[in-house]
């Protein structure tokens, strides 16, 4: 399936930290003509594997994870639902329009005042979570019945092309990513490999990352890629924190990146004549290789991220041909891999 259709199928699914199963399975129908085995895992995470049948074959993994920001709802006042965010900046909430993932599934907006009725100084502050609510056009009664307490909320859907390179939708972090892995798994599919290769779509990474973890403890693989999103160039972002659409991804550089790891996927992008960028971490890197890498004991890590600008909202937007140039690089990074040393220096 041509990548721009895959990203739109992944990011028209309402799928929230925790409540990632219409992902997950739409993942999974993607992944498994591509794997030789494809499970959900006890947390809902996506896993696959394709063994290359080699005896005592090492173990890599590339994660992206499959849930993405949303809120859930704590009450309803007067027919209106109140609500938590789960990873939403409520900046970024007023005169929203949401999907409330009930049964059957609703639209709503946010609520939000007139501004002929805001005094100047009210205009200027950000508003608070507790003054906001959800409209569903619902009395009480019916809000009660039909979205009770715990309902997850997700940015309204939408996918829109912006010019001829970038494509503008929610939830491209990380289903962005995720498309990237299933065109690595692509790529590799008539290639003799020397590592067993597992992709994981994982769950909760935007409260933490539980699913990354534990898919870490149980696959224990030998080295790990975790592809993820960085921030963006706009005109009003520092250049030292973001990075330009079409520049290629970000190759993670820093104390929580196996060295060997980071020379291996620049060299290959050099060899290849692929464009990347350097995104120096110098902590944790926000993303699930902070978890995976401490999983039993120790995989070596990289991470590499597509620039994605206006993170964590409802028009996210990502650049088709740094999506495309991940995934040549992490195929590129992955054959052969087993003949690298695995130690770091």
């Amino acid at each position: 399936m041509e990548m721009i259709r895959i990203l739109e199928r992944l990011c028209s699914l309402g799928a929230p930290s925790g409540f990632e199963r219409p992902a997950v399975l739409t993942a999974k129908e993607l992944l498994e003509p591509l794997m030789d085995e494809v499970w959900i895992d006890r947390l809902g995470s996506l896993v696959g594997v394709r063994r290359c049948g080699k005896p005592g074959a090492k173990k890599l993994l590339l994660d992206a994870h499959l849930d993405e920001v949303g809120l859930v709802v704590t009450g309803h006042k007067n027919g209106f639902l109140r609500f938590q965010a789960n990873g939403v900046d409520v900046r970024m909430l007023p005169d929203r329009e949401v999907t409330i993932l009930s049964e059957p599934p609703m639209l709503g907006v946010v609520a939000c005042l007139p501004p002929h009725v805001l005094s100047a100084e009210e205009r200027e502050k950000a508003p608070e979570p507790q003054d906001l609510f959800i409209d569903a056009g619902l009395s009480q009664e019916e809000a009660e019945r039909r979205i009770p307490v715990g309902t997850p909320v997700v940015y309204r859907a939408g996918f829109t092309r912006l010019g001829e390179r970038q494509v503008c939708a929610k939830s491209l972090d990380d289903r962005a990513c995720f498309s990237a892995l299933l065109r690595t798994a692509q790529l590799l599919r008539d290639k003799e490999l020397d590592v067993d290769l597992y992709v994981l779509g994982s769950v909760c990474e935007e409260l933490g990352g539980a699913g990354a973890k534990v898919a870490a403890q149980a696959i224990a693989p030998d080295f790990c890629v975790a592809v993820d999103v960085t921030h963006g160039r706009t005109p009003d972002s520092p250049k030292d924190e973001a990075f330009a659409l079409g520049g290629g991804p970000a190759v993670g550089i820093g104390p929580n990146m196996t060295r060997w790891m980071t020379k291996r996927m620049l060299d290959k992008a050099e060899a290849l004549g692929i464009a990347v960028q350097k995104e120096v971490m110098e902590g944790n890197t926000g993303t699930n290789g902070w978890g995976i890498q401490i999983a039993n004991e120790g995989v070596a890590t990289a991470v590499l991220s597509v620039p994605l600008k206006y993170m964590h909202t409802p028009v996210e937007v990502v650049e088709l041909s740094d999506v495309e140039g991940c995934a040549q690089l992490l195929a590129a990074f992955v054959r052969g891999l087993g003949e690298e040393r695995t130690n770091c220096d």
